[in-house]
């Protein structure tokens, strides 16, 4: 087996550890195909080098159908690491909590939103009138508004494009932020920055497991964490872009 060996000398603690946990916990659900984790060290991680291929239409819907099976496999929790695994994960280079809370709203404004406002402010690229509209939509999300009953769901919760893989034998997912959430996150990351036949994705998907009537119109709700992150290091159109989806995300209220 050809190996691909990731090292970062600088390196928080629990770095690759998470990305191993997050890796091997949705293996376990036997949905979608993740990278194998060969070994794990502070420094470094050693996985499967993946044989990259065209994506397809049929590779697309077996994704989509695989990804329900990962989602249903369930959390503890919303906000619930990985079993086993107590610290915080990690999204890109950046940390973020993951402590597990009664409802997907509370948890999601105050870990995934939240914490990356401080920080886009500080780089320039939210104003404070900016950040003043987040707040609002999060404090919208957190009392309640989208919570839907739905059991938290095994989210890969780092699904950009950049993070599926396409083989000759199908989809496979790399550098998870695993944790327990809203399936509709996923989702919305994978349409955020575009994937190969996200049509055919998430037509597969809703057959495998129906997704809740207006799941469209929530999109900008679930982007709000991915625009955060992304504007606490990547320039101003990432902050505007989050203010833009806080407020399409209050106009549902």
């Amino acid at each position: 087996m050809e190996r691909l060996v990731k090292t970062r000398d600088d390196a928080p603690q629990g770095f690759f550890a998470a990305e191993a946990a997050g890796l091997e916990w949705l293996a376990e659900a036997g949905g979608a195909r993740t990278v194998r984790v060969i070994e794990v060290e502070p420094t470094r991680i050693v996985l499967e080098r993946i044989d990259e291929a065209r994506p397809s239409a049929s590779a697309a819907a077996a994704f989509g159908a695989a990804l329900a099976a990962t989602h249903d496999a369930g959390a503890s929790g919303f906000g619930a690491p990985p079993p086993g695994w107590a610290g915080d994960i990690f999204i890109g280079r950046r940390s973020q909590p993951s402590r597990p809370q009664p409802t997907w709203g509370a948890f999601y404004a105050a870990q995934r939103v939240e914490p990356f406002l401080a920080p886009a402010v500080a780089a320039g690229n939210l104003s404070a009138s900016g950040a003043a509209v987040v707040r609002r939509a999060c404090a919208l999300i957190s009392a309640g508004a989208f919570d839907d009953g739905d059991a938290p769901a095994r989210l890969h919760g780092d699904l950009w494009a950049g993070n599926v893989l396409w083989s000759p034998e199908g989809v496979v997912l790399i550098d998870p932020a695993a944790h327990g959430g809203h399936r509709e996150t996923d989702l919305a990351m994978l349409a955020l920055f575009g994937c190969p036949h996200l049509g055919d994705i998430v037509d597969a998907y809703d057959h495998a497991h129906p997704l809740h009537d207006g799941w469209h119109d929530r999109v900008p709700v679930h982007q709000l964490h991915p625009l955060a992150v992304h504007a606490a290091g990547h320039g101003p159109s990432y902050g505007r872009a989050l203010v833009d989806a806080a407020e399409r995300t209050l106009a549902l209220g």
